[in-house]
């Protein structure tokens, strides 16, 4: 990279940082027990809207995982979630009526409360339909894992974004809350991704998938992204650019190997295709605060009107995280 573009980057940086702080604005403190962090503390951050049904789980799965304290922004939630978290005694949240679109989508927001109280702290940035696996997460907490990349000098830990999704249509098992969604959404694509390499910000570019083959294709190009580098050492310096897809300084998105070795990586097993799904999909369209006009969810909203069953003859069940290592969706690299 040139000392121009190294420099534009820079600038970028500096102007997300800058537009972060400006944003705070937007957010009213409903729970705030940041006071009840400890300098070890592992980090949560999560924007979320109307997801009630789906937060029992969400916490205590990333409570097992030895996650200390969750940071959330409700965005101007009507399903009385906000109560549910404002009364946990390890979450501090704030709330806004403001728009998604206008704070980037809620990076914005994220950024910011990453600045103010994510410095220092190994980081997890996921949304509330994400479930985070590494290798080894069966036997071993995540503490381990953060310790491990300490020891390696090792700042971020990339994760692939692999939907899942039930066998039959997808409103034919109802969710419940608390239940583990992964009992109804246990299926998904071993094969069908395409990768290429973002050439500014050097971020593997992932998609494919059910979405891309039921929704997407006949514009597999416009399908979404499913790589992500949701944990980060954090440092007040740094800046999410596209939800958690990319980050800032550009070293950070060098999650991956070159020259022919792999570096440990992990899963987001996303499981927004629930009995919620139309719903929340008609919501999403008509409020239009999603990306690029919302055509996702146009996308979504169109094929959800035949109650589609995304499984396929090349579906496979999920079973853990060591099948997803052997069919080369995840590594644990040099991490024994």
């Amino acid at each position: 990279m040139g000392a121009w573009q190294s420099y534009r980057l820079r600038l970028k940086r500096r102007r997300w940082r800058i537009r972060a702080f400006r944003k705070r604005r937007d957010l009213r403190p409903v729970a705030n027990r940041t006071s009840d962090i400890r300098g070890t503390d592992l980090l949560l951050f999560c924007t979320q809207r109307n997801e009630g049904v789906r937060l029992p789980y969400f916490l205590n799965y990333y409570r097992d995982m030895g996650v200390n304290h969750f940071f959330f922004v409700d965005n101007d939630s009507d399903d009385g979630s906000l109560d549910y978290l404002a009364k946990q005694p390890d979450v501090s949240v704030w709330t806004t009526r403001a728009s998604y679109k206008r704070s980037r989508f809620g990076v914005d927001w994220m950024n910011w409360l990453l600045m103010k109280y994510g410095h220092g702290h190994w980081c997890l940035t996921v949304d509330p339909d994400e479930l985070f696996l590494y290798p080894f997460c069966d036997t071993r907490p995540l503490r381990a894992l953060t310790d491990w990349l300490d020891a390696s000098s090792i700042k971020s830990f990339s994760a692939m974004l692999l939907d899942m999704y039930p066998k039959g249509p997808i409103n034919q098992h109802t969710y419940l809350p608390g239940q583990n969604p992964l009992e109804i959404a246990s299926w998904f694509d071993s094969g069908n991704y395409t990768i290429s390499k973002n050439p500014m910000f050097g971020n593997l570019w992932i998609q494919g998938g059910p979405r891309a083959r039921m929704f997407f294709a006949d514009a597999p190009d416009m399908a979404p992204a499913l790589n992500k580098v949701p944990l980060v050492k954090w440092d007040r310096r740094y800046a999410y650019v596209s939800s958690t897809h990319n980050l800032l300084p550009r070293g950070l998105n060098l999650v991956y190997d070159e020259w022919g070795g792999e570096k440990a990586s992990g899963v987001l097993l996303h499981t927004k295709f629930l009995s919620t799904f139309n719903a929340k999909a008609e919501e999403e369209l008509e409020r239009r605060q999603h990306y690029g006009a919302s055509r996702e969810y146009l996308a979504y909203a169109e094929g959800a009107q035949a109650d589609p069953d995304l499984w396929c003859k090349w579906s496979e069940k999920y079973i853990n995280w060591r099948q997803l290592e052997i069919l080369g969706l995840m590594s644990k690299g040099n991490w024994a």
